[in-house]
């Protein structure tokens, strides 16, 4: 293992740990957005799920062309720009007072980070060797998760559903990662792989190539709905657990489920990881969706902690093997010139995430939060609609690899 870890790149390590911090100061603050929005600003349930769902319908939006645009003009200068307003947007949240500041803030949050993300992920697919992608993509995944742990726990401690004085130390934070990356591209410049001659596909026309890709098609269209349940642990669960009278302190409660989620990726990512990467990359989201599907009638079921957590375990296992092996999928099908593009692309089952704090806030209006099931029922079923999609996916990978490697014997024969 660590003569596999002396072979990253600096530049690799300095996205892992800045992504360790980012999500650190990030996950003190963002998510909980909606319970100060419900609590504090006195916003109802709909208007804080419109609130908080802004930030991912601009990433949707947005995600296809930072891809893109960094596969055109490179990956530096996006992350730069990127890295940099995301700054901006924190020191916004902590100066907002009214729900349409925290509306037009959001919207802006979801567009940096639906052109860093991608790009970044692009630039460690870039300039790590092929062997080692899988242990650089899951040391990111780690470093989030990390980060994860302490983050609601210090942001509990600040005062976080009740304050907008952590987004301050998360604007900071990231001027500070954006210092770091601008000077490791001066000092690393020679080593990075300069950009191909050939010039990047036009908008459209990579946009159509995505598209018509008859294995990604589906893995996005599946996606969409596990990012829908997903989506509904940091904002319909946070008001659920906030309004239900049957738990005392409800932030109190959802931050420590958010450390469980964290220390959990931590124990079971390399296990499943291990596990998960001698299948096909397209089963693991099979069975991370059914995880996840599974682990909202859990949360609406609970009577007490123990149940609750309980879902929160099963939900982090589903969160695993759907988000670990994506990279690498996404990896493996895309061309090495279009790379940026379809982890850009991928970001279009953002509009699951779009979709959650909606669909769930008008589920707590409609029910109320004394209602766990007639709430949570429909959020797991909406889930496991991208089932079909991942499974027709699936097959379609599978055909696609045989038949490359019926094409790649007879050539390997006669090069012989």
């Amino acid at each position: 293992m660590k003569q596999h870890l002396q072979h990253i790149h600096p530049l690799a390590w300095t996205i892992i740990i800045g992504t360790m911090f980012g999500r650190l100061v990030t996950s003190m603050s963002i998510p909980f957005l909606s319970i100060y929005l419900t609590q504090v600003l006195g916003a109802s349930p709909t208007q804080t799920g419109f609130t908080v769902a802004v930030s991912s319908l601009a990433g949707v939006m947005i995600s296809f062309y930072g891809g893109y645009i960094s596969d055109v003009i490179g990956r530096k200068i996006v992350m730069l720009v990127s890295v940099f307003g995301w700054a901006c947007v924190f020191f916004g949240f902590s100066a907002a007072q009214h729900l349409w500041v925290f509306f037009l803030v959001n919207t802006l949050n979801g567009i940096c980070r639906a052109v860093f993300e991608p790009t970044s992920r692009a630039l460690l697919s870039d300039i790590t060797p092929p062997e080692h992608k899988l242990l650089v993509f899951n040391l990111r995944y780690a470093a989030v998760n990390l980060g994860v742990v302490f983050g609601p726990i210090i942001g509990l401690q600040l005062g976080s559903a009740k304050s907008t004085f952590p987004f301050l130390i998360a604007g900071i934070v990231y001027i500070a990662y954006g210092l770091v990356l601008f000077a490791q591209f001066r000092v690393h410049h020679s080593t990075l792989p300069q950009r191909s001659e050939v010039h990047a596909p036009k908008l459209r026309a990579a946009l159509a190539t995505a598209g018509r890709d008859r294995v990604f098609l589906p893995v996005l269209l599946g996606t969409i709905f596990c990012v829908l349940g997903y989506g509904h642990f940091s904002s319909t669960l946070a008001q659920y657990l906030a309004m239900n009278t049957h738990f005392t302190d409800g932030g109190k409660v959802f931050s420590y489920m958010l450390s469980l989620n964290a220390v959990t990726v931590l124990v079971v990512q390399y296990p499943i990881v291990r596990t998960a990467s001698k299948f096909s990359p397209i089963v693991p989201l099979i069975l991370g969706n059914i995880c996840v599907a599974v682990s909202m009638l859990l949360f609406g079921i609970a009577g007490g902690v123990a149940l609750l957590m309980t879902g929160v375990i099963l939900f982090t296992i589903g969160e695993v093997l759907l988000f670990t092996m994506m990279d690498m999928l996404i990896d493996r099908i895309a061309k090495p010139e279009w790379k940026g593009t379809y982890f850009g692309t991928i970001g279009f089952n953002g509009l699951g995430g779009v979709m959650a704090p909606i669909l769930g806030g008008m589920l707590l209006d409609q029910f109320g939060a004394a209602n766990g099931p007639a709430v949570f029922v429909p959020l797991a079923l909406t889930t496991a609609l991208g089932l079909p999609f991942l499974v027709t996916a699936h097959r379609r990978f599978k055909a696609r690899e045989l038949a490359e490697s019926v094409i790649v014997k007879p050539s390997s024969v006669k090069m012989g």
